[in-house]
């Protein structure tokens, strides 16, 4: 009986820690495209017309063809779920539609240019304050 009960416990922990893992793992991957795009920005002046997350990440991708994006980046979140992306002259958005198990700790999350993405618990990040400022 005890044994039983203990075992329950450690696979519910399994399972959080295995969630969080890949809400992590998401973030990761969507930072990684960010990262991509802004690095296109940088060398194009503007960032490329692309649809949908899978036109980014796709070989013929101009972020794969000019090495700003790996090949072979996930096409689905770590849950198998889509992600939301396109990208035009000045700016980009990159959506994560959340734990599909409705998660309050792993809610959607948006990457987009000069925003900074909420940290692994879903909470904000924080931000500088400017320069030249007293707290």
């Amino acid at each position: 009986m005890i044994i039983a009960v203990i075992a329950t416990l450690g696979i519910k922990k399994y399972n959080e820690f295995s969630a969080r893992a890949r809400y992590i793992k998401a973030q990761d991957t969507l930072q990684g495209v960010g990262n991509g795009l802004d690095q296109y920005f940088l060398k194009h002046g503007q960032y490329p017309d692309l649809t949908s997350y899978e036109s980014m990440v796709d070989a013929n991708s101009p972020l794969v063809k000019e090495n700003m994006l790996p090949v072979n980046m996930p096409l689905k979140d770590p849950w198998g779920q889509a992600y939301e992306a396109t990208s035009g002259k000045g700016r980009y958005v990159l959506k994560f539609v959340g734990d599909p198990n409705g998660s309050e700790e792993r809610k959607a999350f948006t990457v987009e240019p000069g925003k900074m993405p909420a940290d692994a618990t879903g909470a904000p990040a924080q931000t500088a304050p400017a320069t030249g400022t007293t707290p």
